[in-house]
């Protein structure tokens, strides 16, 4: 078994760091809300004051974290991991950033003496609870190998794609991918219930035939109850959207409907949908057509 520190636990990384502690690891959670740790101490697990404290003795550091800057400062900032955690630690970064920032982080990472992959997750609150998450892996292979045992207690497609920064380059790729699922199963939910469908009846024929897709049995029921919980927030897909606009543009692609759903990503958030379940696109369709829930 091993020590663990898990870092971030909000939805994605609270029950991920519990299925770790229920597979028999040592795990010491931290976050900026105390009271967060709870369900991995009701595991278990032991809930760290500090970054410094839950590092202290970690062979693997786990991190799950909002944005790029949250993790710059996890890591390379003051009484951050690498000033703490001991030589040779593993670091695994769950978090979806941007590609050139995990590439950064991984050269510090090295000089410092640890060892870094980029492992971001893509299957939302259902996937953490479940065990069930993809994990895209960039780092070196026998970082990879030496993480697998971890990334299968929390993950079931666990895949490494290539060096340092690539599991982040896939992420935003999933993420465009998502998007756009989402706000064209949105826009049809709206087209159908103007047209007074059954549209439980249609979502499940949808279901069946080539529009069937994850995204529609995960948040088509979310859109047909209006409830917007949060299991992958509006705002954390604004930032994954801007990740994927901005290194499109860097390599020269062409991706004109990603443009089009990153705005109108960015459009939700402006209209107090930030915090709401990216299904609450739908809230987006209703109100350029003039409909309210």
């Amino acid at each position: 078994m091993t020590n663990i520190a898990f870092i971030g636990l909000g939805i994605m990384g609270s029950p991920m760091a519990v299925h770790l502690a229920n597979a028999g690891h040592t795990v010491a959670g931290f976050n900026r809300t105390p009271e967060r740790a709870k369900p991995l101490v009701d595991a278990g697990g032991r809930a760290a004051a500090s970054i410094a404290d839950a590092v202290a003795d970690a062979e693997v550091i786990a991190v799950m974290v909002p944005d790029s800057p949250d993790v710059q400062a996890v890591l390379a900032g003051e009484g951050g991991v690498f000033d703490n955690a001991p030589a040779g630690a593993l670091i695994i970064d769950f978090s979806s950033i941007r590609p050139d920032v995990t590439t950064d982080l991984a050269a510090q990472a090295g000089e410092r003496g640890f060892r870094l992959i980029d492992a971001p997750v893509s299957g939302g609150e259902a996937g953490a609870v479940n065990a069930t998450l993809s994990i895209m892996v960039g780092g070196e292979p026998e970082d990879f190998a030496a993480a697998k045992p971890i990334l299968d207690v929390v993950g079931k497609t666990i895949v490494h794609v290539g060096p340092h920064g690539s599991g982040q380059t896939v992420k935003a790729a999933n993420q465009l991918i998502v998007a756009g699922n989402i706000q064209l199963l949105a826009e049809a939910i709206v087209f159908l219930e103007a047209y007074g469908v059954d549209t439980a009846a249609a979502v499940e024929v949808l279901g069946g035939g080539l529009a069937g897709s994850a995204v529609l049995n995960q948040k088509a029921q979310k859109m047909l109850d209006r409830e917007f919980e949060p299991g992958f927030r509006i705002e954390l897909h604004h930032k994954d959207l801007g990740i994927v606009t901005a290194a499109a543009r860097e390599a020269g692609v062409v991706a004109p409907l990603g443009g089009l759903v990153a705005q109108l990503m960015a459009s939700a958030r402006a209209n107090g949908d930030g915090a709401l379940d990216h299904s609450a696109l739908l809230r987006g369709v209703e109100r350029l057509s003039g409909r309210t829930s």
